[in-house]
């Protein structure tokens, strides 16, 4: 049976048994609408590591936090919509369309007059492109209690498919907290619904050019280890500000630059030492305070010092510079990743939060009969290859496979590691033909049931083998249907 039959088939059983509890058949039912909504993805994180930045920088405009806020309680989702609105919704209040205003690069929502703690979610409509396959959530700061639990996470981890963790560092602290998803069945069976991001990475290395570089040495450095393997699937160094000064930048903001990049380089560095100095001191050019205010809000001392480098070393248009800056953020391989590890895997993903719908609700209201529900929980868990091809990506990011590196990487590319479709999944060229596609995907098929019956491997390698075997087949069976 196919995953998404098996989770539908488990939430009318669930509804079924729940029949006579109002509270948890809707919310039973809530959970049956998700299945066929876009993606949620929640971008998470501690105080200050950049969650609405890291969001305008995803969507490409400053939509991004809500004026007047109290931001310690409220989720504000931001989907796609006709027309930009904005909705309110607070605790014993009906909903209230509130007013927005639009600006150059995005749009405002003044929502001065609430008090602290009063509100509890804010729906934002925008019409854009990037909304069309999900929605995201910008949530509060996480932490933990004086009870030691982790409400805003928790929260998280029942509203949301999937999550991109910001953490400067990935240190302990930030790590105890993501570790609430490991508390359930379905948190244990591999964190693969979220992405861990190293934001800020325009402070590591002291705010140095190569900046850049030592925090993508230290993502590698993450990416290894093996407690943020059981956390994450994929770990990706990102500057949050850089990306949307990329996205938004205009051509008076590249002349600004370029007027500076003519300044000879180390006099211009006796002025880019402080905020204060490149606001308040005298500048070798005529630039109005304003404007290196409105500059300095937008790329920060170091992005000041990356992009005049930039268009000294040939980024003499603003698209060029654009671009670059882009690139230089991490910005790209977070919406690749994204893209690649959460929105092609969109059905798996929604499946699993169904699961630990469930799952959470049978514990809560334990009865006679729940125990089916949970064994169900358990047994699609393990028996869906969906997740059996998750739980292997999670474990060949580790030595412990004992697979060589690129045994490793081919596995991971089969079982979808690069993309789900056939050709991302076989390494061959996107138009390949059927033909081909067939041939590559027998070959495969035919070494690694090989390595799945040798008896000299590890039983984990057999095993691991065997899942790639299944995955093969399936992209057979696809193609034997008339798939590409």
């Amino acid at each position: 049976m196919r995953l998404d039959e098996a989770v539908w088939g488990l939430l009318h059983e669930a509804l079924q048994h729940y029949r006579d509890n109002p509270r948890a058949t809707d919310h039973l039912r809530h959970q049956l609408a998700r299945l066929e909504q876009p993606l949620r993805i929640a971008i998470a994180g501690p105080w200050r590591s950049g969650k609405s930045t890291l969001l305008n920088a995803i969507m490409g405009e400053e939509v991004a936090p809500v004026d007047g806020v109290d931001g310690s309680t409220v989720f504000t989702w931001y989907e796609d919509g006709p027309q930009p609105s904005a909705t309110a919704y607070a605790s014993g209040q009906p909903p209230q369309e509130l007013a927005i205003a639009k600006s150059a690069t995005g749009m405002r929502v003044d929502l001065v007059g609430w008090r602290a703690g009063e509100l509890r979610d804010i729906v934002v409509q925008w019409p854009t492109r990037t909304l069309r396959q999900v929605t995201l959530i910008d949530t509060p700061a996480t932490g933990r209690d004086e009870q030691g639990r982790a409400p805003v996470m928790e929260r998280v981890l029942r509203d949301a498919d999937a999550v991109l963790y910001l953490t400067r560092d990935g240190r302990d602290s930030d790590l105890r907290v993501l570790e609430t998803s490991r508390e359930s069945a379905v948190g244990q069976a591999a964190a693969v619904h979220v992405i861990m991001v190293l934001s800020r990475v325009d402070e590591t290395g002291g705010g140095r050019i190569d900046g850049l570089l030592t925090a993508r040495r230290l993502a590698r450095r993450q990416h290894r280890d093996p407690r943020v393997n059981e956390l994450s699937v994929h770990v990706v160094p990102c500057s949050g500000l850089l990306g949307l000064a990329g996205r938004i930048l205009s051509e008076s903001d590249h002349a600004v630059l370029a007027a500076l990049a003519r300044v000879p380089r180390p006099e211009l560095e006796t002025h880019l030492l402080s905020a204060d100095r490149f606001l308040r001191g005298d500048l070798p050019v005529r630039i109005d305070t304003g404007v290196r205010a409105a500059l300095l809000d937008r790329l920060g001392l170091f992005g000041i010092r990356l992009a005049t480098t930039l268009v000294r070393t040939g980024c003499d248009s603003r698209a060029k510079l654009s671009a670059e800056l882009i690139r230089r953020s991490g910005l790209a391989e977070l919406r690749e990743s994204m893209a690649r590890l959460l929105i092609d895997r969109r059905d798996t993903l929604k499946a699993r939060s169904a699961l630990a719908a469930v799952e959470a609700l049978v514990r809560a209201e334990p009865g006679p009969g729940t125990e089916d529900l949970l064994g169900r929980v358990e047994q699609i868990l393990v028996g869906a290859h969906e997740f059996r091809e998750l739980r292997l990506l999670a474990a060949l990011r580790t030595t412990r496979l004992g697979f060589d590196a690129d045994l490793a990487a081919e596995a991971a590319r089969l079982v979808g590691g690069d993309g789900i479709g056939l050709a991302a999944r076989l390494g061959v060229e996107h138009d390949a033909t059927v033909h081909r596609l067939w041939d590559v995907a027998s070959e495969a098929q035919w070494r690694w049931r090989n390595r799945a019956e040798d008896p000299l491997l590890r039983l984990a390698q057999r095993r691991g083998a065997q899942v790639v075997v299944r995955s093969c087949e399936g992209m057979l069976a696809e193609l034997a249907e008339g798939g590409r």
